[in-house]
């Protein structure tokens, strides 16, 4: 039985525990390592059969300048969430000897022969060297994504000019970029400040790397593989969609219930799913002028997961009648019914396979964008952070399913503009009928990328990429 061990940052472990959980079904043990209160919350979302075991290694947040118990980037401000990414080098010393104790523990059929880590823990790929292993960072962003956040943040171009427009030589396949396009963190960056010393120096360690595992497909996402395998020289694979359902324990237990069962009664293609993502929301204003879009959206109807705008608590409980307009909850109110809000969490994936669904108002995150292009669903773009506003890009230029309402958390909204949008991707118009057949031609591409077919001798390219990638981590057990 082969081993592998996965080291992956909390914000990005729906993807990872799905890789695991792939992994495992194949035959491979699985040991998922992490700081002790994320294995506590890892803990609830495996199920009872798995073989996956869980590890901890030793962190305390208060040695380095965090608040007590900060341990993952989750409801996180700003400064202390780059803190943390920043000091993820910290695990080092624990991590090495974590592998020093199961390496000189075990023979050699049991001993860890691949270690997977997060895109952020570049650094791991010399620890494992070190003992002789296979190392291989998996992302969740879209190959594209990634190769713009990797070129800016290794050469900060946008800092060469005064213009607000500017491109990347050594990937002029991108286009043009725009300074709206850019994290705030990007834009404070002045290469000396620690956070963009760290990321240089992450990226720069994919070099040491044995190949990149990218959650994306190979037919959606060439221009960001091909950027990767050229510039590093490394095998990339393209394994997605890894996805998987899945169920925590402590998030809204009646929320699929009571989701699904208000969407059986909604049309079909009628309903705009709104969310940002596990981590993200917008500023106050933005929320008025998107329920007000959404009150006057004639015959579309919306589920809208929300969390407290910019600049409260995001864990605090969501105060309707403050933050949102009158006329909006009339609108949800049981005589109108027109939408539903569900706080924090909702069930995603049977959201979006629902036939109700006509659109999906997203972030723009990369595990998100394959859960509604894999049932069809057509996007509105509202990128926030990171890489997200460059997967915008190439979904509304490249593969013409998506339109982008704005971006980030701050900018000027007027709810005409919304509303314009909501009514263009789920109304009957010429541009808003092809982006949806886009959707489903992609749809087609997705699922033919997982299909395994013995007797008809046909393997999608997910499916071979994932062969050759166990091939190459565990031909020298």
């Amino acid at each position: 039985m082969n081993h592998g061990r996965s080291l992956p940052r909390l914000g990005h472990i729906i993807p990872f525990l799905a890789l695991a959980f792939k992994l495992e079904q194949k035959g491979y043990n699985i040991i998922l390592v992490n700081t002790p209160l994320n294995i506590k919350k890892l803990k609830s979302s495996l199920t009872p059969n798995t073989s996956i075991s869980l590890v901890e290694i030793p962190f305390n947040s208060s040695e380095h300048g965090l608040p007590p118990n900060t341990e993952n980037t989750d409801s996180l401000p700003y400064k202390p969430y780059v803190h943390l990414i920043t000091i993820s080098s910290s695990l080092e010393p624990s991590f090495r000897k974590l592998l020093f104790d199961l390496v000189k523990g075990h023979d050699n059929d049991q001993k860890p022969l691949c270690i997977i880590s997060d895109m952020f823990f570049g650094w791991s790929a010399n620890v494992a060297h070190e003992f002789g292993l296979f190392h291989v960072i998996f992302s969740g962003a879209s190959g594209f994504g990634l190769a713009c956040y990797y070129y800016l943040w290794l050469n900060l171009p946008h800092k060469k000019t005064r213009n607000f427009a500017f491109t990347m030589p050594d990937f002029p396949e991108a286009g043009n970029l725009d300074v709206s396009q850019l994290s705030q963190s990007l834009l404070a960056a002045d290469s000396t400040d620690p956070y963009t010393n760290f990321n240089r120096e992450n990226f720069l360690n994919f070099l040491n790397s044995d190949g990149i595992l990218f959650n994306t497909v190979e037919e959606l996402d060439k221009l960001g593989l091909t950027y990767f395998r050229r510039k590093l020289s490394l095998p990339v694979w393209a394994i997605g969609p890894i996805l998987w359902p899945v169920t925590v324990s402590d998030k809204g237990k009646d929320a699929p219930e009571k989701c699904i069962k208000w969407l059986d009664q909604k049309e079909a293609k009628s309903v705009l799913y709104i969310s940002f993502g596990s981590q993200s929301t917008i500023s106050e204003s933005q929320m008025m002028e998107l329920a007000k879009a959404l009150v006057d959206a004639s015959g579309i109807n919306f589920i809208w997961v929300v969390r407290p705008p910019l600049g409260f608590d995001i864990n605090m409980e969501f105060r309707a009648e403050e933050w949102l307009p009158e006329r909006f909850l009339q609108c949800i109110s049981e005589d109108q019914n027109k939408g539903i809000l569900v706080s924090k969490w909702a069930p995603q994936v049977e959201i979006l396979a629902h036939k109700s669904v006509g659109a999906f108002l997203t972030h723009c995150g990369w595990n998100s964008v394959l859960e509604s292009l894999g049932n069809g669903v057509p996007l509105l773009g509202w990128p926030i952070s990171g890489e997200q506003f460059y997967n915008a890009n190439i979904l509304e230029q490249d593969l013409g399913v998506c339109v982008e309402v704005t971006r980030g958390g701050n900018s000027e909204v007027k709810y005409e503009d919304v509303l314009e949008k909501i009514e263009l991707i789920m109304g009957e118009n010429d541009k808003g009928k092809e982006i949806r057949r886009q959707a489903c031609e992609i749809k087609e591409i997705i699922g033919n990328a997982t299909i395994d077919d013995e007797e008809a001798d046909f393997r999608g390219s997910s499916v071979k990429a994932m062969e050759e990638f166990l091939n190459a981590a565990f031909s020298t057990k």
